[in-house]
């Protein structure tokens, strides 16, 4: 396989697993969410991600959500299912149950916690992208297992080899070196990255590159548009829409994907919740946000940026 045999591009959102307040997944959430992603327009989804608290689930309920995601999406954009764990064995009996339930690939992180080698990350990849048949997305995310495969002279390279392999997702905070993956390796599979601003557009536009993949996909009335643009290769409406996206984000994300007013997750959840989105609770070890301090100072951010007359009437609730 290569970027050819997929059509993985635009905006999507890394979904939240929504929660209940007594700690289960809550199916019906997860179903609405779908729902408003695809009211939203988006161009795919990711589920059970990091964004999908992962970590905090049991395999049993990662099934659960992987299940109720695809039967709700029912075919309306790509569904990829989030399969890192800490051994490739977990991994694979993860991408052989999203295989039988009909998603449409699979995505994995190198394992958390270990700081796997170049030649163990590769070995890694080798096994869970070939135990089955879907299309898979290589994950980069520094932040969260402590391995940058950017930072190992052409791992990315060697992965884009693989025959199963069709995308990278490039979550490293070094923006320069995620232009170093979309020089690398764009050419062969789809790269997902750090596109949403002006410097992102003259890179699509220009060299290369396919995607964000987006925790919780909240920025999606002015992303969805933003990358349409941009698939139509109209520049100027394509800038219109990244500015009002990053008056939105960029006062939410930093750079290296913290949260700027909580830990990204309960920040996220708490936005949706206020917007009237089904977004649920987080589980441990992640605490709400419930201060009133912080509740209103993101309630300014929804308000200013716009984002909340973009989804009022049908989604937004009247009383932020």
């Amino acid at each position: 396989m290569n970027r050819d045999d997929v059509a993985w591009s635009g905006y999507w959102p890394a979904a939240p697993t929504p929660f209940t307040q007594s700690g289960e997944v809550d199916t019906d959430a997860l179903t609405d969410l779908m729902n408003l992603y695809a009211h939203n327009g988006v161009h795919g989804v990711l589920v059970n991600g990091s964004t999908g608290e992962w970590f905090s689930q049991s395999d049993d309920e990662r099934r659960i959500v992987a299940e109720a995601a695809i039967d709700a999406v029912a075919g309306r954009f790509p569904v990829v299912v989030g399969v890192s764990a800490y051994t490739a064995a977990q991994s694979t009996a993860l991408a052989k149950h999203a295989t039988s339930a009909g998603a449409d690939g699979v995505l994995a992180t190198p394992p958390p916690y270990v700081h796997t080698s170049a030649e163990e990350t590769f070995q890694y990849y080798r096994t869970v992208s070939t135990a089955t048949s879907l299309p898979f997305m290589v994950y980069n995310w520094p932040r969260g297992v402590a391995v940058d495969m950017g930072a190992y002279p052409g791992l990315f390279s060697r992965l884009a080899d693989l025959d199963n392999v069709v995308a990278i997702k490039d979550s490293t905070g070094d923006w320069l070196a995620m232009l170093d993956t979309v020089e690398a390796v764009s050419d062969r599979v789809r790269v997902f990255g750090s596109f949403l601003h002006r410097r992102g557009l003259a890179t699509l536009l220009e060299l290369g590159g396919d995607g964000n993949i987006d925790g919780g996909g909240v920025g999606a009335p002015f992303a969805v548009p933003f990358y349409n643009a941009v698939a139509a290769r109209d520049a100027d409406t394509a800038r219109l829409w990244v500015d009002r996206y990053r008056a939105f984000s960029g006062r939410l994300i930093t750079g290296d994907y913290s949260g700027v007013y909580a830990s990204p997750i309960p920040q996220l959840k708490a936005v949706m919740n206020l917007l009237g989105q089904p977004g649920g609770a987080v589980r441990e070890p992640l605490l709400p946000v419930t201060d009133d301090e912080t509740l209103d100072r993101l309630r300014s951010v929804i308000t200013d940026s716009g984002i909340y007359d973009a989804y009022a009437p049908a989604e937004a609730i009247r009383a932020i």
